[in-house]
């Protein structure tokens, strides 16, 4: 987790103490999350957060840091969603910006085919402090195949196989949210037919790479 989330500062997703990345562990009702308002360059596997999944510090674990703020977002996600087993939120710029206009970003490049089989959708706004962001994400993304939701006037949160699986949605995201923005200044925006989109979704899935997982659901 300490690593992970030194990969969102390393791609310039997060500022301060901003983000979190969190996992499930594998074969039991926990999960890892970041400590709350401490820096990247202060996380250590040491003071990383155990939480059972009613989002509250586990007993018998040393737990020192109260864990992040979204704790009880990332705790419904892994009650409701059983096949997710990590999530990450951001604040990155353009995916940002994208929920705060309360826009979707739509699917006008192959990256976004492949990567989240369709445009990226918003959720809705909510306030942080319980578990109404997480029944916003699981709302949005219960039948969706898009790994990221945009949750509007707020930020990012992605999902994923692990949480490097969900860290790597979050850097995609930021991704195409920023070239679909550079794209929009320039003039209308070309979308890509419906079966193209399930066609490329459906071979970066299962044919690319060397070891293919398929979707997550």
């Amino acid at each position: 987790m300490a690593r992970l989330h030194g990969e969102l500062v390393r791609y310039g997703l997060v500022i301060w103490t901003g983000g979190n990345v969190s996992e499930r562990v594998p074969g039991t009702d926990l999960f890892v999350i970041k400590p709350s308002g401490v820096v990247s360059e202060d996380l250590t596997p040491e003071n990383q957060v155990v939480c059972t999944l009613d989002g509250v510090p586990a007993e018998g674990w040393g737990n020192a840091h109260g864990p992040s703020s979204d704790t009880a977002a990332h705790a419904f996600v892994y009650r409701n969603m059983p096949e997710v087993n990590g999530v990450v939120h951001t604040h990155s710029t353009y995916a940002t910006a994208w929920a705060a206009r309360a826009e979707e970003i739509p699917c006008v490049i192959t990256a976004m085919a492949d990567e989240f089989g369709g445009p990226i959708p918003v959720g809705p706004f909510a306030i942080i402090g319980d578990d109404s962001i997480g029944q916003g994400i699981v709302a949005t993304l219960k039948d969706h195949r898009s790994r990221a939701v945009l949750m509007q006037n707020h930020g990012v949160f992605t999902i994923g196989k692990d949480a490097k699986d969900a860290v790597k949605a979050a850097v995609m995201c930021e991704d195409v949210a920023r070239t679909v923005h550079i794209a929009k200044q320039g003039g209308d925006l070309v979308p890509i037919a419906p079966e193209d989109v399930d066609r490329l979704f459906d071979r970066y899935q299962n044919v690319y790479g060397q070891n293919p997982e398929g979707a997550m659901r």
